[in-house]
């Protein structure tokens, strides 16, 4: 699998760069959003591990059965009713999710790649991360569609592999994680732009949905399928714990779409699925039920917050303050406020 071309810019001139784009001057400044009433910002996670399913709902843990999974809902923070974007198809919402941005904004309404449309020109996640606080990331996707969104830069490594090759699964995307991992901790780097375990790591793993869509979302090759994507989550989180990152790891699950929805499809069937997102890990509750209304558009802002970062923008993407934990210290510090 092809890499797309590191940029050979310091880290120092590509975020005058982009401080200098088109993108960013198109969106006015704003003051850091505030840790909400009667909390203080928790201790920040060194490493983010953000897994994008499709075909998922709250049953796909019965159904799998997905124990891993499981674990990281009991061990963690969860709402099973989170918003999708409209429309729910595969590229548009999985921009909305990066950008933070909802469709009519970042202006990606089409499921194909098309090379003469070029990459989108909203500021990502990936962005942000850079520029609020130098970290890099590393995003695998598994779809073709997705490289309109493989937006090259000098703090990003994009791997991609989809649909039409047949060997291209969640196993053969773990062995591709594994061989990155192990070539960025090298010491070397082997040209990519993070010369370590990325700080963020995006993992698409949409097997059950598509088995869902082939055969049926009660079939045996659906559940086989949920079972391949937690073995695959599974896989991940043992090579954090293989670079004792696991206890300053955060990892964040979400989907595209739910169970009976086709997000490849060429029109959306439904207006705004309802998905899962769940986090678990550093600094976050265990045993807690998200009450205030998410977004899969949150997700990029709740990503700066696990990192300790801010955004100084004005975003549509709000962190989930609620999933944090309070020391007792720092509750008396925002108490005594």
């Amino acid at each position: 699998m092809n890499m797309p071309v590191v940029w050979k810019l310091s880290r120092f001139l590509a975020v005058g760069l982009l401080l200098a784009s088109e993108a960013f001057a198109a969106v006015p400044t704003a003051a850091t959003t505030p840790p909400g009433p009667g909390t203080a910002p928790p201790a920040p996670a060194e490493h983010v591990i953000l897994f994008v399913l499709e075909g998922f709902d709250r049953d796909s843990l019965k159904d799998g059965p997905m124990p891993n999974l499981d674990k990281l809902v009991k061990g963690g923070s969860v709402t099973w009713s989170a918003a999708g974007v409209t429309p729910s198809l595969r590229l548009p919402a999985m921009a909305s999710l990066i950008t933070g941005m909802p469709v009519e904004k970042h202006g990606i309404t089409w499921n194909f790649f098309e090379m003469s449309r070029g990459y989108y020109r909203a500021p990502s996640l990936f962005d942000y991360l850079d520029v609020s606080g130098g970290r890099d990331s590393a995003i695998f996707y598994m779809d073709e569609s997705l490289y309109q969104l493989a937006k090259p830069a000098p703090y990003t490594d994009h791997q991609l592999c989809g649909a039409l090759r047949p060997e291209c699964d969640s196993s053969k995307m773990i062995s591709y994680i594994q061989q990155y991992l192990e070539k960025a901790t090298s010491g070397h780097g082997y040209g990519h732009a993070a010369l370590g375990v990325p700080h963020l790591l995006l993992i698409h793993l949409p097997e059950a949905g598509r088995a869902g869509v082939a055969h049926g979302w009660n079939s045996k090759e659906y559940k086989q399928a949920l079972r391949a994507v937690d073995r695959a989550i599974r896989s991940v989180l043992d090579f954090f714990k293989h670079y004792g990152l696991s206890d300053r790891t955060v990892v964040v699950v979400t989907a595209l779409s739910g169970k009976g929805t086709d997000p490849g499809a060429e029109a959306a069937s439904i207006d705004s699925p309802t998905v899962p997102w769940i986090a678990s890990g550093t600094g976050i509750k265990s045993g807690q039920l998200i009450r205030r209304p998410v977004s899969i558009i949150d997700t990029g802002a709740t990503v700066m917050r696990m990192l300790g970062l801010d955004t100084h923008t004005e975003w549509d993407s709000k962190p989930i303050d609620e999933i944090f934990q309070v020391t007792a210290s720092s509750a008396r510090q925002s108490n005594a406020r």
